[in-house]
């Protein structure tokens, strides 16, 4: 994984990709602190962690800057998300999802609000590839219709 990321950081310099450029090496800077805080190299599973934390700022971002109507900005940041997205396993669809939680609540048994940590902590378990956040919105409208 890190190798790729340093091929495609050599081929946007090559290619005077400044965007690419830009992106690929904050997420390099961002792999290196990571690689520093925990004073050994990355695994895979490691990079693709850091990889999404950095996916999920962008997020975060494009929504404040959409309370603001910096539509470029938004723009600018969906094209990040797209860069980083190509070195991300694939989202699961919202049907995926639903069927996980599903097969949490089977596994949980949730009776109450106050049983979602132990849902998502299942669905986690489970390593997946997802929008933690539609995952985390579906989870409580699931269990409000319950009570």
């Amino acid at each position: 994984m890190n190798e790729q990321i340093a091929n495609d950081l050599k081929n946007a310099m090559k290619n005077s990709d400044k965007f690419s450029l830009n992106v690929l090496r904050m997420l390099k800077s961002a792999l290196q602190m990571e690689k520093i805080n925990l004073k050994r190299e990355l695994n895979d599973s490691e990079v693709i962690s850091v990889i999404k934390k950095q996916v999920k700022l962008r997020k975060d971002s494009i929504s404040e800057y959409q309370k603001y109507d910096k539509l470029d900005k938004v723009a600018e940041l969906e094209k990040e998300i797209a860069i980083l997205n190509k070195y991300l396993p694939a989202e699961l669809s919202e049907d995926e999802i639903i069927k996980l939680i599903d097969e949490a609540f089977e596994v949980v048994k949730p009776s109450s609000i106050k049983d979602m940590g132990k849902v998502m902590q299942e669905i986690n378990s489970k390593n997946i590839n997802a929008d933690m956040s539609l995952v985390s919105k579906l989870v409580k409208e699931k269990i409000n219709n319950l009570e």
